[in-house]
């Protein structure tokens, strides 16, 4: 009898520690949200400079493909902006320009682990990462004007709808994240991260400025007693006094390097236990 006992107290002992083993398991899906701040840099911020950082934020799903690469899916919002007021180079105080946009931007990227993380492993619970993406990403530049709002694009500051077609833009754009980060999990299934992740971009218009200022007189043709606003957007050094810098042909931005922006985000994500052994465990690739 204390025989056949001790045999179901091991048994019972053998099935609890299997029933522990696989609740120590996790998903590969990862689920979180970031916040932390931006900054735009282009025409009018040419010197990377930081005098309008404003918040940012989203939410992302990151996929486990080993303890090594991972994936992730995000969406953010975030406002840019600058003011040629923030310079210290002289022509771009007389320039006299600014913008704002929101941003919300959608993307894709691989994260590639310096060191081997899995939540839940102790002696994998911190790593460095270096990560490379792509997205897509909306914004809408715009000024204020005697108290008004308008919207940069719609105007054609640039001669976009006086002559000038080809320097027309969208909307839309394609971005490619690329940046630094560290993640670290705080408990099983609970990961805290922060990362700095710049956004190359294939437009020069995210703040409305790319080429060269044009004739005047283009604007005026219409309605030469009340020409568009585009007349006094397209060169504000007026309302700085003396002699304006808008030319016909004169540089107004500098179209060989297109515009960017950056992201500093701070993120807390979770993972959810299963009791079926993951894909990557079963193929050999660590265990817990």
């Amino acid at each position: 009898m204390q025989k056949a006992t001790a045999i179901i107290l091991l048994l019972l002992l053998l099935l609890t520690g299997s029933k522990a083993q696989a609740q120590s398991f996790f998903t590969g899906q990862e689920y979180g949200f970031a916040v932390g701040g931006s900054q735009y840099f282009g025409d009018l911020n040419d010197n990377y400079g930081f005098a309008y950082v404003r918040p940012a934020g989203g939410v992302f799903a990151r996929i486990h493909l080993s303890p090594y690469v991972a994936t992730r899916f995000s969406a953010n919002y975030t406002k840019v902006g600058y003011d040629d007021a923030f310079s210290s180079n002289s022509y771009n105080k007389k320039r006299n320009l600014n913008f704002r946009s929101d941003i919300v931007e959608v993307a894709f990227q691989t994260e590639f682990n310096f060191m081997r993380f899995s939540t839940g492993e102790l002696h994998s619970r911190f790593t460095p990462y270096i990560t490379l993406g792509v997205g897509a990403f909306y914004y809408n530049p715009y000024t204020s004007y005697n108290g008004v709002r308008y919207n940069l694009r719609q105007v054609g500051t640039e001669g976009q709808f006086v002559g000038y077609e080809g320097r027309i833009y969208s909307n839309f754009n394609i971005c490619f994240p690329m940046g630094l980060g560290v993640k670290y999990w705080v408990a099983p299934g609970v990961n805290i991260g922060c990362e700095v992740v710049h956004r190359l971009t294939l437009t020069d218009y995210l703040d409305d400025v790319s080429t060269t200022y044009v004739d005047r007189k283009l604007f005026e043709a219409g309605d030469p007693g009340n020409p568009p606003v585009a007349y006094y957007l397209q060169d504000r050094s007026i309302e700085k006094g003396g002699d304006p810098l808008g030319r016909d042909g004169k540089q107004r931005g500098n179209s060989a390097t297109k515009d960017q922006y950056m992201m500093l985000l701070f993120n807390l994500s979770f993972q959810f236990k299963t009791y079926k052994c993951p894909a990557y465990l079963k193929e050999g690739y660590f265990m817990y």
